[in-house]
């Protein structure tokens, strides 16, 4: 999961996982570990928008206790912060979720299993 986060190959650990923003690569580009089967689907966006939350709120709290800014001041600050953190994290959310079911041999990743199917 360590590697993924870092978004690079959870097998090597030194090519590079996403191919565009948040398109997984078909195959690494050091080792060739193929990684076109992964089923990240709504997990990321889920887990990135719990992260997100949890660092946001308490901000807002602090920030409106200690200054109490204007509400228009609020908007602006709070919808920079809070986009700014979740372009920031998706991917590397999305390549611990990948680099996950790469290391529990889910969703194709278990060569065993596939071998057996041919």
């Amino acid at each position: 999961m360590a590697r993924g986060l870092m978004c690079s190959c959870p097998a090597c650990g030194r090519g590079h996982m996403f191919r565009a923003f948040l398109k997984v690569a078909d195959n690494c580009d050091v080792c060739g570990e193929e990684l076109h089967h992964h089923r990240a689907d709504d997990a990321p966006p889920y887990f990135t928008m719990f992260i997100v939350g949890h660092i946001v709120i308490p901000l807002v709290l602090v920030v409106e206790k200690l200054w109490h800014p204007a509400l228009p001041i609020h908007f602006m600050i709070w919808t920079a912060v809070t986009l700014s953190l979740t372009f920031a994290l998706m991917p590397a959310v999305k390549g611990a979720i990948v680099g996950l079911q790469w290391a529990l041999r889910m969703h194709g990743f278990d060569y065993a299993a596939r071998l057996g199917e041919e």
